[in-house]
């Protein structure tokens, strides 16, 4: 009997784990709404912003200046310090969303140290944070409580931080690392060169009617500009790492429901097993001693 309490207490024990998951799962599909749907609305800003500067960094290379805003748009092929942006989840619960950006940022330490170039990281989330402080990685700069409620003032103090390096000469390039929203079921991993400027190799087709032509109010526009490509390029993918995150811990938790009901069937199973076991050998017991009165 001792048997047959421990697999009950164990199919409870599980039975609470499945009401657990499945209310985790019930929160994040109604979080996950919220947050795609302010995704996709700002990726269609993003993509503008995004196409805008390509263009003009396109415009600025075929002139070659050597003014503070050329640097902004000339690639540097042989960069000594990289500044590391990766946003990681402030919970867990959410299968291998925070595995694929700690592998992505692994990957460039990796490659940057065959190359002999210094990497500083910047996290953005308390999982990374964790991570990389139990290795005893170096982070230059941690944000915890970000990546959960994200703002695009605190996208602002984030990136301000790394630009004003780069702008200082203190670093020649700027990566931001997020696993991003693709659908319901799936995340893709994103890794953009935020500074410099990534210019297209041939002229972008677009339908912007814009020309470049030097004047007196051209460098303010100019800085105005990238201050919202950077700014808004932090604030997109924290956005868009928020419902990334949704997502997989939806996923994680539907899984986790799923075991755990599989399990119940295996435990319940086994219980009846046990049982019948059991009243088999208390029959047998009682028509032993039938048998040994007679």
């Amino acid at each position: 009997m001792a048997n047959l309490k421990d697999i009950k207490r164990k199919i409870k024990s599980v039975q609470n784990t499945q009401k657990t998951t499945r209310a985790m799962k019930l929160v994040s599909t109604a979080k996950l709404k919220r947050a795609e749907m302010a995704a996709k609305q700002s990726r269609v800003y993003a993509v503008k912003i995004n196409e805008v500067l390509a263009e003009i960094a396109y415009k600025i290379n075929q002139y070659k200046g050597g003014t503070l805003e050329g640097r902004f748009f000339t690639c540097n092929d042989a960069p000594k310090v990289i500044d590391v942006v990766f946003v990681t989840a402030d919970k867990g619960l959410c299968g291998g969303f925070n595995i694929q950006t700690i592998k992505a940022v692994r990957n460039l330490l990796k490659d940057a140290a065959q190359k002999q170039i210094k990497v500083r990281l910047r996290a953005v989330g308390r999982k990374g944070m964790a991570f990389f402080n139990f290795q005893g990685v170096e982070l230059l700069t941690s944000y915890a409580g970000v990546s959960s409620n994200p703002s695009y003032e605190k996208a602002q103090e984030i990136i301000k931080a790394a630009i004003d390096d780069f702008t200082e000469g203190k670093t020649d390039k700027v990566i931001l690392v997020h696993n991003g929203y693709k659908n319901m079921i799936s995340q893709e991993l994103k890794i953009a060169d935020i500074v410099p400027v990534q210019a297209p190799l041939h002229s972008p087709e677009t339908s912007s009617l814009m020309e470049l032509e030097p004047d007196e109010g051209g460098e303010e526009i100019l800085d105005a500009l990238l201050q919202k490509y950077f700014e808004y390029n932090m604030y997109y993918a924290l956005i868009d790492s928020l419902a990334a995150e949704h997502s997989a811990r939806m996923q994680a938790m539907e899984n986790a429901t799923n075991n755990a009901k599989e399990r119940v069937n295996i435990l319940t199973l086994a219980y009846n097993k046990a049982r019948q076991e059991s009243i088999t050998t208390e029959l047998i017991e009682i028509i032993s001693g039938v048998e040994s009165m007679k």
